[in-house]
């Protein structure tokens, strides 16, 4: 099995930065994705940023770049985002999501973002 835990949420103010991590443990894959979702009230989950198969590529949804960063510290198996310039809507319970070939995905269990206006 794979343990993917979330950190690093909270409540911060339009303009504001938040930094969330996700520690990985467990099964080791030879091949996959890990990126970052998130889910506001009443909205779907949505891919916030993620690394693509080869471990390096990025994408980000149009909304987020040049505001969020992905990264990653394979030596810890951790995985990071930046989050800088925080808007109201990005309020939403953030997600770390591991995608293995065979087209198996593990979730976190979540983190709060607020941003208030």
């Amino acid at each position: 099995q794979v343990q993917l835990v979330e950190s690093g949420g909270g409540l911060v103010q339009a303009g504001g930065s938040l930094r969330l991590s996700c520690a990985t443990s467990g099964r080791t894959f030879s091949k996959y994705r890990l990126g970052w979702f998130r889910q506001a009230p009443g909205k779907e989950r949505e891919l916030v940023a993620v690394f693509g198969w080869s471990g390096t590529s990025t994408h980000y949804e149009d909304s987020v770049k040049g505001r969020f960063t992905i990264s990653r510290d394979n030596a810890k198996n951790m995985l990071y985002l930046q989050m800088n310039n925080l808007r109201p809507d990005d309020t939403a319970v953030y997600y770390c999501c591991l995608n293995a070939t065979g087209g198996r995905s593990y979730w976190g269990q979540g983190t709060q973002v607020t941003v208030s206006s």
